[in-house]
């Protein structure tokens, strides 16, 4: 049986959705990949692989906000 992770289909769909032109959007459209985008973070939150993305952008905006003063 095959069995696909649902974190890797929504990867591919994002990625296929952001490929086409920003032109050819409609607003709807627009609204659909923010909800999918949605959807894909909060699936990733929980697991390793997003505690450790949302550590290294901790990192990244300290390290943005100290080279700023």
């Amino acid at each position: 049986m095959l069995t696909i992770n649902v974190v890797v289909l929504l990867v591919i769909i994002v990625a296929l959705r952001l490929r086409r032109r920003t032109e050819a959007r409609s607003r709807f459209d627009e609204k659909m990949t923010v909800i999918i985008v949605l959807a894909l973070g909060v699936m990733l939150a929980p697991t390793d692989v997003g505690q450790g993305i949302a550590g290294f952008l901790g990192q990244l905006v300290s390290g943005v906000s100290q080279a700023g003063q």
